[in-house]
């Protein structure tokens, strides 16, 4: 009869696992709180991993002090974006002012069935429709409208806070970032330091490359689109551009929506624009899927388009819009890492083998 084996457990033991698991779930509920101040953290981070070869480009111009390069870098980007603002918002204000002024009009074609939003009433009878409705209308109705519109201005006020942190943020990593990644190399054994500065240079070089050339594509987007609305004769042309270029930034997903969205209001000018504007659209996206994200992501990132569609989706189905955006990164990241691995145990191997 085979002897019994008793297995003892110190409660020490127990109660460090206990410990263990109950700090690792207080930290997945303390990432969980602070996730909104942590996307304004990984934003800052694309940024100033986009804006940093031009910091280190002023530094070996002269600018030896960090300090100064940072500010200078981050001064020069603030002034190329107001010069953009001062060129873009003026048009965008007149337009905005053009439509507050048309909409009377507007509304009185569609109560009287004619112009562009006509048909609502000929087809659907919107306007006897809004009327059943406020006659309708209750206190539960009118506190669920007001607690909208104090949402909508809480989410206001969030995104001036979320602009203005992510710039201090963003400024901080560009004048911070080299001293804080000497101090974490410094807790490392010497002997692999150089190892791992060798795999963060690769990991920056990856990450700034596809936010610089994400920033890039986006940008040719919504230039193109101004330029084919403004011929197309398409209102609020700049507008609609600055929105295609936004939504662009996200994969897969963003240049979809703004396909829909501009066609759908080029539709509601006229016919022929409409369809001139879908059609630009639908040549774009193939431009853009097959010879931009290819000729960019393929010299920065080194990603292949499979590998950047499961990363994308994978990031979506984890993080929705900004795992999307994060996804291809993270995974030129652990290409690195993975790389860096494998050479490493190729070394091992060949040192280890017999003469």
């Amino acid at each position: 009869m085979a002897e019994e084996r008793v297995i003892r457990i110190r409660a020490r033991t127990v109660l460090a696992v206990l410990a263990l698991v109950l700090g690792f779930c207080a930290l997945l509920w303390l990432l969980w709180e602070a996730r909104q101040v942590l996307t304004w953290v990984l934003i800052a981070l694309f940024l100033a991993l986009a804006i940093n070869p031009l910091v280190e480009s002023l530094q070996r111009r002269g600018v030896r002090r960090r300090g100064l390069a940072a500010a200078l870098g981050f001064g020069g980007v603030l002034a190329v974006i107001a010069a953009l603002a001062g060129a873009f918002v003026p048009t965008l204000a007149t337009e905005v002012a053009d439509f507050v002024d048309a909409l009377p009009e507007l509304v009185r074609d569609l109560t009287e069935g004619r112009g562009r939003l006509g048909f609502l009433e000929t087809r659907y009878d919107i306007v006897d429709r809004v009327q059943e409705a406020v006659e309708d209308l209750d206190v539960d109705r009118v506190l669920a409208a007001s607690g909208t519109a104090l949402a909508v201005t809480k989410g206001v006020i969030t995104a001036i806070v979320a602009a203005i942190s992510i710039v201090v943020l963003t400024f901080f990593m560009l004048l911070e970032g080299p001293t804080w990644v000497d101090r974490a190399l410094g807790h490392l054994p010497e002997g692999s330091r150089e190892r791992w500065r060798a795999i963060g240079r690769d990991v920056y070089r990856t990450v700034g490359g596809y936010v610089s050339g994400a920033l890039i594509i986006a940008a040719v987007a919504g230039i193109s689109a101004s330029i084919v609305l403004t011929i197309a004769g398409v209102p609020y042309a700049i507008a609609l551009g600055l929105l295609t270029a936004l939504l662009d930034l996200v994969p897969l997903a963003g240049a979809t929506i703004a396909t829909v969205i501009v066609s759908t209001i080029a539709f509601l000018d006229s016919v022929p624009a409409g369809i001139g504007v879908l059609v630009f659209f639908v040549l774009y996206q193939q431009f853009e899927n097959h010879v931009l994200y290819p000729t960019v992501y393929s010299r920065t990132v080194a990603l292949s388009p499979l590998a950047v569609l499961i990363a994308v989706l994978v990031g979506a189905s984890i993080g929705g819009i900004l795992g999307a955006i994060a996804a291809i990164p993270v995974a030129g990241t652990i290409q690195v890492v993975l790389r860096d691995w494998l050479a490493t145990r190729r070394a091992h191997a060949a040192r280890a083998a017999p003469l």
